[in-house]
């Protein structure tokens, strides 16, 4: 009556939390996701969610069935880890949660190594602006960059990341060129909304230890990173962005790095693990393949 794929299915629409959402993970229509839902609950005779605008918000069962089904999904991992060892055979599923930005150009392609490496391997990966919002046991890696607030889950160091204070030439020479952080309170600043961070709070360090921070009033914000990227490059304003994002643009002269003297924090990226679990060797190797894929397309920004 309910197998895992129907678990995973449900565990995918929960840590969604809308069903758009979940399509996009899916790579399938809202409709789609929406019928596969109604018939999971015509087969078990319960109602799983309630539907609330364009959020879903679970029902008693479907808390119930999701905290079940986080723990099967677990067990059938870890069992198919051991099975695998065994036989040297790398399987299971394996859940991994990313920003979008990086998720799209980096973890994806890194997930599709895995499953071509290992064919009995299957994957789940979670694009949000907001992983930090995600359960720890709905996920098996997490993909975060920038400042790391839980000591408690285990760190791999993917790469080094700078945050880059960048802008359009277009717009520099409309409003001119700032020589201080503190004229950053003068300019048309952009701010990326995202991990729950405080964004409108700009701090800089120079080369003797000294440090600026500048609180900024964002003409222009958004939850998505490409959105205030492609801002940046269309004149729109100076933006803080990472250098994985920006390196390219600040080669060929769409973008201009600003305050050479002054840096920001760093924002490495870095994968994390739950604690509470060894590491099975489908994450071994994910891990692997994600460290190879940023290798093959480096960012460094001279200076």
């Amino acid at each position: 009556m309910l197998s895992s794929e129907d678990l995973r299915f449900f565990l995918t629409v929960v840590a969604a939390r809308s069903l758009a959402e979940a399509a996009r993970t899916l790579d399938v229509t809202p409709p789609a996701v929406t019928q596969r839902l109604a018939g999971l609950e015509r087969r078990l005779g319960i109602r799983l969610v309630e539907r609330t605008g364009r959020r879903i918000a679970l029902t008693d069962e479907g808390e119930l069935l999701a905290a079940r089904g986080r723990r099967i999904c677990e067990d059938l991992g870890q069992l198919a880890d051991t099975l695998g060892s065994r036989g040297s055979v790398i399987a299971g599923h394996l859940r991994v949660l990313a920003p979008l930005g990086f998720g799209h150009r980096y973890v994806g392609p890194a997930v599709a190594r895995v499953r071509r490496d290992y064919p009995e391997v299957t994957a789940t990966l979670t694009l949000s602006d907001r992983p930090g919002r995600v359960a720890e046991d709905g996920w098996d890696v997490l993909v975060h960059i920038g400042e790391l607030r839980d000591s408690a889950l285990v760190m791999h160091r993917i790469a080094a990341n700078r945050r880059i204070l960048c802008a359009a030439p277009a717009y520099l020479r409309r409003r001119g060129m700032p020589a201080r952080p503190e004229d950053l309170r003068t300019h048309e600043c952009i701010a990326l909304r995202e991990n729950d961070e405080d964004v409108t709070l700009w701090r800089f360090t120079d080369a003797r230890g000294e440090t600026a921070s500048v609180r900024i009033d964002p003409v222009l914000a958004s939850t998505e990173g490409a959105v205030v990227h492609d801002w940046a490059v269309a004149g729109m304003g100076i933006m803080v962005r990472s250098e994985w994002d920006v390196a390219g643009d600040l080669r060929d002269g769409r973008l201009v790095a600003l305050l050479p003297g002054w840096r920001l924090p760093d924002a490495d990226v870095i994968a994390l693990l739950p604690s509470r679990q060894e590491r099975s060797a489908r994450t071994s190797h994910f891990l692997t393949c994600l460290r190879a894929e940023v290798q093959a397309h480096p960012w460094t920004v001279a200076g």
